[in-house]
Formats: C-alpha cells, structure tokens, sequence
C-alpha cells in the first residue's frame, strides 16, 4: 500500500480507537484545503466537518442542506466551509472527495453531493458508480483513474483528515457556528437556531 495512503488509514484507525485529541477550537483559523460557498464577507461562518461515507452527513446533505443553503448561504449571510474527514469505509470517503477535487473547484460541491446521494447505491461494486459520476462532471475514465492512483491526491486528503483530528474533531457531522461546536444530527430548525445566535454576537 502506498505510504500515504498508510498514513491516512492510520489517522482513521486512531480516530475510531478514540485517540487524544485536541480540545475543540473557539476561533477556525482556515484550514488545508477547504472548499467554501458564499460569501468571504457573510457575519457567520458555518464549517461542517463531514465524510462522504458517513449515513448522517448524506441526511444533512439531502434533506437540510439545499434550504440552509437557498435561505443563508446563497443570499450572503452566511459562508460555509466543507473540511473533510474519513469514517469507514476510508477508501471510499477518500476516493470520493478525491474525484470531487479533480473534477475542479467548480465542480467540487456538485460532486459531493452526487457522492452523498448515491451511497443508497453502494451495495455492490462503488467504483463504477463512481466514474459515472467522474464522468457526468467532465472527466474521462483515464482522468477518473489517474484521479484515485494520485499519490499527490491520497498526501491531500492526509493532511486534510491530520487537520480536523488536531483540531479535536471526532465525530461527523460536527459543525461550527461562528466558533461555537454542534455535534451530530442536526435539522433545519437548530441549524437556522444557531445562525440567529451566532448573528446577533
């Protein structure tokens, strides 16, 4: 197995055993790699800390998500932050955020979220799944494969993964409101809670 590949199953393998992490943060500096929608100068920040293998991130992501995203994100009052983690099965987390960064910023949250919804899907082979999602956002199959042999691409996710850990993130979801932790499921109605708080501080 590629050593960056070790590494990253190794930081999956010591989350799940329950290693010390670090105390939560108050301030989220930015973070390696992350993905954002709207607006830099939005009052509150939303970070979510997900995993495109984890069954409660893909409900955020189908039944919560699309009206946070209408109501907060797309009319400036809000700026979301995607930071990646990895539950089991790791490979196919990190497969999937791997092809959402190939495919281009752009790109990036619309394959998320075509990730997110076919994990109905993943009773058999995933890979084909996959490159037909790869392939419905502009990549080639070579590209696709290319995309999920990437020893750059496997170090990216890494790093990502060291990131949250170090953090003290331990759970997915877990969200951050202007600083302040969420852990776990969370609906429309606390979400929208947490936005009126966070904007009145």
């Amino acid at each position: 197995m590629p050593s960056s590949r070790r590494l990253l199953l190794s930081a999956v393998l010591a989350l799940a055993a329950g290693a010390a992490l670090a105390a939560p943060a108050t301030k989220l500096p930015p973070a390696p790699g992350d993905m954002s929608l709207g607006s830099p100068k939005a009052r509150v920040q939303v970070v979510e800390y997900a995993s495109l293998s984890c069954p409660h991130c893909a409900r955020f992501n189908a039944e919560v998500f699309p009206a946070f995203r209408a109501k907060y994100v797309d009319t400036g009052k809000v700026r979301y932050t995607l930071r990646e983690m990895l539950t089991p099965p790791a490979e196919v987390a990190a497969a999937g955020f791997l092809m959402a960064r190939c495919a281009g910023p752009g790109k990036y949250f619309k394959v998320v979220d075509a990730v997110f919804r076919s994990q109905a899907q993943w009773d058999g082979a995933i890979k084909p799944i996959f490159l037909a999602i790869a392939k419905d956002n502009g990549l080639s199959e070579p590209q696709f494969e290319a995309c999920l042999s990437s020893e750059a691409g496997y170090a990216g996710v890494n790093a990502r993964v060291k990131s949250a850990i170090d953090a003290g993130v331990n759970s997915t979801p877990t969200f951050y409101v202007n600083g302040a932790p969420i852990v776990g499921d969370i609906g429309f109605a606390a979400l929208s809670k947490a936005f009126a708080t966070a904007a009145k501080g």
